[in-house]
Formats: structure tokens, C-alpha cells, sequence
């Protein structure tokens, strides 16, 4: 379930003028919760990250399920093409060829790894990529296969995990005020339990824009007490 983009706007607007900070315009706002959302969204695959690498460490259970609705599958790519703008992270490219339908997972070759690769093909056949053993590489946002006679065999797909879209607090103007506009406007994409989070994020973010440094200290005392409560 999404968290409503007025619920939270609402929320931060009641927040800053009880501690006498001011009003943040909906266009400040709309900044705010996007970089709120993304620094949230990227926590996920750190935490993961880390509980991968030390299972013992502390992860919500609910932490993989949350980023489900961002994860795409078989989404067809052609050799050169520049990788989507809503690409996060590519998780898994694969080749299918045509001859046999039999699919064949794509091995990733880091561009600084690069030198690395020539020699590779240079120096020894055997590690050479081939159609059962590809790999690719990514170059100037572009994603480029080996073998290059593999590219008219078969076809190249990845899955993905996307970025989360903008959220945006649409609204009209009345007189002097910003009225909600729900047409014009775009939720969080985030898991419902992230509200609290997201409105301590815009508020610190805000603190930190007007150069007010109690109000940004505010939000962090309420984030820290989040996390507190969240790990116990």
C-alpha cells in the first residue's frame, strides 16, 4: 500500500508550525519528499546488503518484501542500448538463443575490469565469452554483450529493480493559498509503514534548507526514536 503524498504533507506542515518553523511551500515540499523517498528506498538494499554478508546482523523481515513492487523481470535489451532511466540496479541479464531455446545467465564484467576483459579475449580462447558463456559490461549508461556473434543468435534480457516514481503534492491556487490537487498529484511509492519516516526526513530536510538547526535537530531525535523502536 502507497503513503498518501497529502497525508504526509499535512502531517509536516502540522509538525513545523508547531514547533514555530515557518511554512514550507509546496514546491520545497515536493523536493524534499522526493530526496526523503530516495535516501529510504536505497537504506533498503544496504540493509540488505549488510544482512547478506552477516546474517546475524539486524534486517526488518519486512524489508525484502518492501522492495517487491520495484523489482521487473525479462525486459528485453538490445546490445548498445541505454539502460532506462528508471534502472536502479540490474540484478540479472540472460541470453536466450534462438537455435534451442535454452537460456543462459549473462556474467557481469565491471567496466574497471575492463583491461582485464581484452586480455581475456586476447589471451587465452578458453576464458574467451561465448554464446554459453557471454557476459556484459556497462559503458557510458550503455549496455554492451559479448560474444558480438551472439547478438543476431538470440535475444538479450535483464531484470531490474527500478527507482521509485517522483511523488508530487499537486494543487491549484486560491486566493493565497495552495489547495490539494489529487488530479495533479503522485503518492509515495513506499510501504505504508515508512510514513512516520518519510515526514521526519522532509522536516530535517527543511530544518536544513532554512538553516534552522533545531527544527533539523527535532526530526533527527524523532528518527533516532523510530529506529529504536523498530529494533526492539
Amino acid at each position: 500500500m502507497a503513503v498518501s503524498i497529502n497525508k504526509v504533507y499535512q502531517k509536516v506542515l502540522a509538525l513545523a508550525n508547531k514547533e514555530q518553523r515557518g511554512y514550507i511551500t509546496p514546491q520545497e515540499f515536493n523536493l524534499f519528499a522526493d530526496h526523503a523517498q530516495m535516501e529510504i528506498f536505497e537504506q533498503y538494499f544496504y540493509d540488505i546488503d549488510q544482512f547478506e554478508r552477516n546474517p546475524s546482523s539486524d534486517m526488518d523481515d519486512l524489508t525484502k518484501q518492501k522492495t517487491q513492487i520495484f523489482k521487473k523481470f525479462s525486459q528485453t535489451i538490445n546490445h548498445g542500448d541505454t539502460i532506462p532511466v528508471e534502472v536502479y540496479k540490474i540484478n540479472a541479464s540472460f541470453f536466450n538463443p534462438s537455435s534451442d531455446g535454452s537460456t543462459v545467465m549473462v556474467e557481469k564484467l565491471d567496466r574497471d575490469d575492463s583491461n582485464a576483459f581484452h586480455a581475456m579475449i586476447n589471451s587465452n580462447p578458453l576464458t574467451s565469452p561465448t554464446k554459453t558463456r557471454p557476459i556484459y559490461m556497462l559503458v557510458s549508461n550503455k549496455i554492451v554483450f559479448y560474444p558480438l556473434e551472439t547478438h543476431s543468435l538470440g535475444q538479450y534480457t535483464i531484470n531490474y529493480t527500478r527507482k521509485p516514481i517522483s511523488p508530487n503534492w499537486g494543487y491549484v491556487i486560491s486566493g493565497e493559498n495552495a489547495l490539494f490537487n489529487p488530479n495533479g498529484s503522485v503518492d509515495f511509492e513506499l510501504h505504508s509503514s515508512e510514513e512516520n519516516k518519510l515526514v521526519i526526513k522532509i522536516l530535517a530536510l527543511a530544518g536544513v534548507a532554512i538553516k534552522d538547526v533545531q527544527l533539523a535537530q527535532v526530526a533527527a531525535g524523532k528518527e533516532a526514536s523510530i529506529t529504536q523502536q523498530q529494533k526492539q
